[in-house]
């Protein structure tokens, strides 16, 4: 196949009627440029992999910036990247014919034999059909012909791909770098081969490994009260379940090894390092700490190896290490009092995202901040009231709260951020409340210990949206109206307070966009039409307050619903029960689903007064989730024994 023209001819003498033309022109630091036909005669395998959000927030994703590099370092492989484009560009490139292209070498997306979407949000589905749209690929997988790439749909939304599944030819549940390389072997084989079947084949082949979900190999069937009542394979050989994939051994994968640098201002400026995947903490709501157990950590020396690798190879002086909860790692105290040894005097930071506020500890603080600015600190006791924490089995007492904020305050600290949920289940207006005298609590305490007036505290709120292959998948979301009222009541309680109201700064969000979340977190394939009609209404960046319009979701979903005896509430404000079947139960996250209900009747209990509290299970005998069993899984935590060498300072 011969290579695709470039469309940076068309593209460059219109860059300058954009804003930020910047983000459309390519040649990062560590971004790959390959020969479209790298490998012998019609051997190399193409993919164009995409965030579906903007540049600023695509550009610095780790999902897609690991996969970029695993896929290029074979030598038959070419994989390149686009992502979002502005409602500017957008108008451009349908006048101009412009087609959805590469950063990269500026080719276009329906060349490409793979087209890999990474989803960390659902608010990102009307991107995909966007870009679709503009590459000039059938919206609906059934109308694809063998010149269309394949459809492919990762990340953490992908757990229930069925909203999109209309749309997707295929997903894939759990870690990436190994399952991407396992399908560029079975597409390489069948383009090896000539293509036989077409594109019908090529699927079957990937779909009866039993670990790639080809939704049209599936029928969906539906019960008079609009239930599901089945969800079966259609043709011989497809599973009844799709498993997760599972990446046993982080040490074996140190990416990104070449961390690309944007040519134009991200929300992440820094240079990140996953120290561990997976969380066993077993808070109720969280669903990426259920679907990607089990624990694994890194060694303590790939850390220190990728730190400097990453800062050599990319200039960034801030790096942040990633996980589900940081300060959680065996040997966390290792890793930071050896990284600030090693940089100390450099203009090399180290940052820890959000740290559980029982794991918080002040020589680990005093580590990071060593060499960097004190940024402030962030804790997440989710839950406003004891009551509260209790049902989301988030096991922090006031006491420990304000004893760790004393700490850091009486150690120079002056701002905290708590971040909190409304809207979890049983949640009362009281419960809520609650946050703004927890609040006055830790600024009353800060002025002590400090002796100072200038103490602050940002109460930071999200809506809770109920998600898949969690204990919560059950439960009733809040409706918007209620979310607002408990936010304002709350709001004013700050405001009015004499003493304390100043110091506290509130960041909340309205109820809206969480209800659209709720519809797209738990919606079935009827959602796909939803999806649809909002998007060609001009719905796009659905994530960004100032583009999202929640009223044409409530029209879209009141058209597309038209008939079905369902509608938002019906996906969104109600409570399922024990024998219902969910959208996503033929895709198997390795939890098992009785332990799940059993969890969310423990959290019931809890918030009548029941004393439940599961524990972590790195620590404790195993709770019998199913994951480790299921998928031939164990955790996998130190200390290893391995010192961070070397310890001279670079």
């Amino acid at each position: 196949m011969s290579a695709p023209a470039s469309v940076f001819p068309m593209l460059e003498p219109r860059l300058p009627s954009v804003s930020k033309p910047i983000q459309y022109v390519g040649g990062e630091l560590n971004s790959t440029v390959k020969d479209w036909d790298c490998a012998p005669e019609g051997e190399t395998v193409r993919w164009a992999l995409m965030y579906p959000d903007a540049y600023e927030v695509g550009l610095p994703n780790q999902g897609v910036q690991i996969l970029y590099e695993v896929l290029n370092e074979r030598d038959w492989i070419v994989a390149e990247r686009t992502y979002a484009v502005w409602p500017d560009m957008e108008q451009v490139m349908r006048e101009a014919g412009i087609p959805q292209f590469t950063v990269d070498a500026h080719r276009p997306i329906k060349a490409f034999d793979v087209f890999g979407l990474s989803f960390s949000t659902e608010l990102g589905y009307t991107n995909m059909l966007n870009a679709l749209d503009l590459a000039g690929i059938p919206l609906h997988s059934a109308d694809r012909t063998d010149e269309d790439p394949i459809v492919l749909a990762g990340g953490h939304a992908a757990f229930n791909p069925e909203p999109i599944a209309d749309f997707l030819d295929a997903a894939v549940l759990g870690d990436g770098e190994e399952v991407v390389l396992a399908i560029s072997e079975v597409v390489r084989d069948w383009k090896a081969e000539g293509c036989p079947g077409g594109r019908d084949e090529v699927l079957r082949r990937l779909a009866v490994s039993g670990n790639i979900y080809v939704p049209r190999f599936y029928d969906v069937t539906y019960a008079a009260d609009g239930t599901i009542e089945a969800v079966v394979p259609n043709r011989p050989g497809i599973p009844f379940r799709v498993r997760k994939h599972t990446l046993m051994d982080l040490d074996a994968w140190p990416y990104p090894a070449k961390p690309l640098v944007p040519l134009a201002e991200t929300v992440h400026e820094r240079f990140s390092v996953e120290i561990f995947r997976g969380c066993t903490r077993g808070c109720r709501f969280c669903q990426a700490g259920m679907i990607t157990r089990p624990v694994r950590e890194r060694s303590i020396k790939t850390i220190g190896d990728m730190v400097e690798n990453g800062i050599r190879k990319s200039g960034f002086e801030e790096v942040g290490l990633l996980s589900l909860s940081s300060a959680d790692h065996t040997e966390i105290g290792d890793v930071a009092k050896g990284l600030a040894d090693r940089y100390e005097g450099s203009n090399v930071s180290l940052s820890l995202p959000s740290t559980r506020v029982d794991a918080f500890n002040i020589t680990l603080a005093n580590e990071f901040s060593r060499n960097g600015r004190r940024s402030g600190l962030t804790f997440a006791p989710e839950g406003g009231s004891e009551r509260m924490r209790k049902v989301i089995n988030k096991m922090v007492t006031e006491e420990d709260l304000i004893r760790t904020v004393a700490t850091a305050y009486s150690h120079g600290w002056r701002q905290v951020k708590l971040y909190f949920m409304v809207g979890l289940p049983t949640e009362t207006d009281e419960d809520v409340l609650q946050v703004a005298e927890l609040a006055k609590k830790v600024i009353a305490k800060g002025r002590e210990v400090s002796g100072r007036n200038d103490i602050r505290c940002t109460v930071s709120i999200g809506g809770f949206v109920p998600k898949p292959h969690t204990p919560f998948q059950w439960a009733a979301q809040l409706d918007h109206e209620t979310t607002d009222e408990r936010l304002k009541k709350l709001r004013d309680t700050v405001r009015d307070d004499k003493k304390y109201g100043r110091a506290i700064g509130f960041r909340y969000h309205d109820g809206k966009p969480g209800i659209v979340e709720g519809l797209l977190s738990r919606g079935d394939r009827r959602v796909g039409r939803i999806i649809e009609t909002v998007w060609r209404d001009g719905g796009r960046f659905d994530g960004w307050s100032e583009h999202f319009s929640y009223d044409r979701w409530v029209g879209a979903a009141e058209q597309a619903l038209a008939g079905t005896g369902v509608d938002l509430d019906w996906f969104t404000t109600r409570e399922r029960d024990h024998d219902e079947v969910l959208p996503w139960d033929h895709l198997d996250s390795g939890l098992d689903k009785d332990w799940l209900w059993a969890d969310w009747e423990d959290a019931l209990a809890a918030a009548d007064g029941a004393d439940i509290e599961v524990e972590d299970c790195r620590w404790t005998p195993c709770y019998d989730c199913g994951v480790c069993p299921e998928m031939g899984t164990e955790i996998q935590i130190g200390p290893t024994g391995q010192k961070l060498l070397p310890l001279s300072v670079v």
